[in-house]
C-alpha cells in the first residue's frame, strides 16, 4: 500500500467516526490529485494519484453504507459523480456529461469508472464533505457546516478540510436543542 493509499485510509476512517456519518448519508468529495503530488490545482493531474484515493477510499464508504458524490472540477461546473440509485433515491436531476481527467478531473474520472452505475449531477446537499487540495466543496454541502480536525492535515502535498453539517438551529431563548 502506498503513502497515499496510508493517508487516504485514514482520513476517511477518521472523518466517519468524527462526523458520526451512519448508513444512507452522503459525503462529497473533492480531490486534486495535482495537489497531492505537489503541483498547481489544474496543472498536473494524475489519474494514477486518483486510482490510489479513490481505491482507498472507496471500499470503506461502501462497507459502511455511506454514499459518495465525486465532485468534478471547474470545467464540469463542478457537477458530481454519483451512483444512479443515489441520484434516483434522493430526486437529483441527471445531467448528460462523464468526466476525464483534462475536464472534470482524474478523481471524478476514477469514481465514474468505479462506480456500479455512474451519472453526473448539478447539485447535490451532503452530509459531510473532504475538500483535497483546494477543491471548494462548500457548495455542496448542507447549509450548516461544522470544521472537523483530524490528526492529518494533507495527503500527499494536498491540504485536507474536512466537514460535518448539522441541523440549523431555530427558535428563540425558549427553544430546546438535541445534543449535536
Amino acid at each position: 500500500m502506498s503513502e497515499i493509499e496510508k493517508q487516504s485510509e485514514t482520513v476517511i476512517k477518521e472523518l466517519i467516526e468524527k462526523a458520526k456519518l451512519q448508513s444512507g448519508q452522503l459525503l462529497v468529495i473533492g480531490c486534486s490529485s495535482s495537489e497531492i503530488i505537489g503541483k498547481t490545482i489544474g496543472h498536473g493531474s494524475s489519474f494514477e494519484t486518483a486510482k490510489e484515493v479513490f481505491g482507498a477510499i472507496y471500499p470503506i464508504l461502501k462497507e459502511n453504507g455511506i454514499e459518495l458524490a465525486a465532485q468534478c472540477c471547474e470545467h464540469l461546473n463542478r457537477a458530481l459523480i454519483v451512483e444512479r440509485k443515489t441520484a434516483e433515491k434522493r430526486g437529483y436531476e441527471i445531467v448528460n456529461v462523464y468526466p476525464q481527467p483534462k475536464a472534470g478531473g482524474s478523481f471524478a474520472t476514477s469514481a465514474y469508472e468505479g462506480f456500479e452505475d455512474p451519472v453526473a449531477v448539478e447539485f447535490v446537499k451532503a452530509d459531510a464533505g473532504l475538500d483535497i487540495g483546494l477543491t471548494l466543496i462548500g457548495m455542496h454541502l448542507k447549509h450548516v457546516a461544522v470544521p472537523l480536525r483530524l490528526s492529518l492535515d494533507k495527503i500527499g502535498e494536498a491540504h485536507i478540510t474536512a466537514a460535518r453539517t448539522r441541523p440549523k438551529y431555530i427558535g428563540g431563548e425558549r427553544a430546546h436543542y438535541h445534543e449535536m
